[in-house]
């Protein structure tokens, strides 16, 4: 994985603008006080969180000790192999100092909650020296957990704050051969590979072979981070008995709903006969995949292209109203 150091600005400007492949960036937060304090140890930096937890009881995974810290679906999948419990930070970094170095500990992983709703002033006392643009961050804390391959939809960047974390990363066309699992109940929120990737069963998942040959790792330590560009798969391993990460996620606009589009297109196109997917795909091909897709219009003059001009607010309202006309309608 490409590497830079985090006050190289220009270059990690450069990354996230390309938005093309990951890139670990050593030191970005070095600076941070949460940082400081987790150098100092763990009971330091519970106690910096504590100092900032504004007491709202968080959502906090808990898994039985066989699971080793793999948040997955039970072995029937008809659930998961973890429960849930709702307590505060400072409860729950309590309990994940008192179980350091026991038997047979549970797994306790509280994630993606925003830090203005959880620990307060920890964004205003820990910025990041790039253009965050607004970015409320979202804070992680649990002991050792395996989080299976995933995707975000938007640009991310992962801070850690305490202990490591070792990064996997798959690029968007391994899709295939990721195995993904259920698409509308998930772990938690995006669908997810259904390998492990520390453990593959290449019996099972054979085509994993192929994925593994295209991963990208990182190793993260304190003050590290990594820049994932959207759709990335990533399998994230947190290895310390008190880990703490914090990231940013650069959302897309909120009126583009591509998995939307997604699903509507396995409802209606891909159980179609083969003679009509394949002139469904010359459409798709034409008029959104193609290289020139966005001139697909051109010959027409610019006040009769309508859905088919480029992006303006016109265009995206009349472009609602359109399909909002012809699902009322039955289609078309």
């Amino acid at each position: 994985m490409q590497e830079l150091d985090g006050g190289d600005r220009d270059g990690i400007a450069a990354a996230m603008a390309a938005a093309e492949r990951p890139v670990a960036i050593r030191g970005l937060a070095s600076a941070w006080p949460a940082v400081a304090a987790a150098w100092e140890g763990d009971e330091a930096i519970a106690s910096y969180l504590s100092a900032r937890d504004i007491g709202r009881p968080l959502t906090v995974l808990v898994a039985p000790p066989e699971v080793g810290g793999r948040y997955f679906y039970d072995d029937a999948m008809r659930g998961f192999n973890f429960g849930t419990a709702k307590m505060p930070m400072r409860e729950l970094l309590a309990r994940l100092l008192a179980e350091r170095g026991q038997d047979d500990v549970q797994g306790l992983y509280a994630g993606s909650n925003p830090t203005l709703a959880s620990v307060g002033t920890f964004a205003a006392e820990n910025p990041l020296d790039i253009d965050t643009q607004g970015v409320d961050p979202r804070i992680w804390v649990g002991n050792a957990s395996r989080i299976a391959p995933h995707y975000d939809m938007a640009a991310n960047i992962a801070v850690v704050v305490a202990g490591k974390r070792r990064f996997t990363l798959f690029p968007p066309e391994q899709l295939a051969n990721l195995y993904v699992g259920p698409v509308e109940r998930t772990v938690a929120g995006q669908p997810t590979s259904m390998v492990d990737p520390d453990n593959p069963d290449l019996d099972r998942f054979p085509r994993f072979a192929e994925a593994q040959r295209h991963a990208q790792v990182a190793e993260l330590g304190l003050g590290d981070a990594i820049y994932i560009p959207p759709l990335w798969w990533h399998h994230v391993r947190a290895e310390a008995a008190l880990n703490v990460l914090v990231n940013y996620w650069f959302a897309q606009p909120q009126d583009r709903f591509p998995f939307a589009a997604l699903m509507l297109a396995l409802h209606s196109i891909r159980d179609l006969p083969e003679p009509e997917r394949r002139a469904w795909r010359a459409w798709f091909d034409h008029y959104v995949f193609g290289e020139d897709a966005s001139d697909a219009a051109a010959h027409l003059p610019a006040h009769a292209r309508g859905v088919l001009g480029p992006p303006s607010p016109a265009r995206d309202a009349m472009m609602t109203s359109y399909v909002a006309g012809m699902i009322r309608g039955g289609g078309r």
